[in-house]
């Protein structure tokens, strides 16, 4: 009787499968096809044009012995920190601040919101402006009578990436916010009456209490901040270009050079296959931990 049942079962939204086979072919061929692609390719000693001439593991020792390298990996880990830390921190803030059912609550909402909206390459051109120590804020200052004010960051070898980590802290900071604050609002109000009536300060039911339960908010949050910084590209070129030097370099704008300047498409791949990897830390521990909630 079950194997009689069993055939029919395969009909069964029959709709719902038929509109799910070009995602599921999309899937296969541009995800994971590419990916492989990428990987196998990477090799190969592939120059302007794809080459099945296997060399190991040279490309890849070639790209950990260039510096050019090794500082975008630099400059990814410190904007990368500095980013996640900034914006977890000033985004929980503001959404605690929106959580307390302020008035006008829509509108700062959408101020906040508002810069997520833009493309990275005018957010890199609007804060190029506003660095500008001819053109922007250090100018104003200057003309303004602040002469001690000094805030050349972009041309600075030293402090270029803070420059890269406000501007990107600026747009990304909201979306933070929201994914916060929607953990908030699914927070019991009871769980306020009751640590109220036993006397508990807010900011102690805060770490405590809250934080704990919105663990999987927070890791949801970390993975869609963390998988935009680590392919981080426009923002670089609007910006800096990747200079002064290579002080600002990141690893997507060596992939991209490398790949349509410099013609060496084996190099590109080896460099796109460590950031993938890179992007896999983050997502495989996420998926496992969406899995596991959902089994429970």
């Amino acid at each position: 009787m079950a194997n009689a049942v069993r055939p029919f079962g395969l009909f069964r939204n029959l709709n719902a499968k038929i509109a799910a086979i070009p995602m599921v072919l999309t899937v296969i061929v541009v995800f994971i096809g590419c990916t492989l692609w990428t990987v196998i390719y990477s090799f190969t000693d592939s120059r302007l044009l794809p080459s099945s001439n296997f060399v190991g593991l040279a490309q890849y020792q070639r790209l950990w012995g260039t510096d050019r390298w090794n500082v975008s990996i630099g400059n990814l880990a410190t904007y990368g920190i500095l980013s996640l830390v900034f914006a977890f921190v000033v985004g929980f803030i503001l959404a605690v601040l929106m959580d307390q059912k302020i008035r006008f609550e829509n509108t700062f909402r959408t101020i906040f919101l508002y810069p997520f909206a833009l493309s990275f390459i005018v957010t890199g051109l609007v804060w190029q402006w506003i660095l500008d120590p001819a053109l922007g804020l250090p100018k104003l200052a200057q003309d303004m009578g602040f002469t001690w004010f000094n805030f050349a960051l972009l041309g600075n070898q030293k402090t270029v990436l803070y420059a890269l980590v406000i501007a990107g802290l600026w747009q990304g900071t909201g979306l933070v916010m929201v994914l916060m604050l929607a953990g908030l609002r699914g927070i019991d109000g009871e769980i306020w009456k009751a640590a109220r009536v036993d006397g508990i300060p807010a900011w102690r039911t805060y770490i405590f209490v809250v934080i704990p339960m919105m663990r999987g908010v927070f890791v949801t949050t970390l993975v869609i901040v963390a998988s935009g910084i680590v392919r981080v590209y426009d923002l670089v070129v609007a910006m800096t270009a990747g200079g002064p030097g290579f002080a600002s370099e990141m690893p997507a704008k060596y992939v991209y050079d490398f790949m349509f300047q410099r013609s060496n498409l084996g190099q590109a791949l080896a460099a796109s296959t460590v950031m993938l990897v890179t992007v896999f830390i983050f997502v495989v521990p996420w998926a496992l931990y969406e899995f596991r909630q959902k089994r429970r």
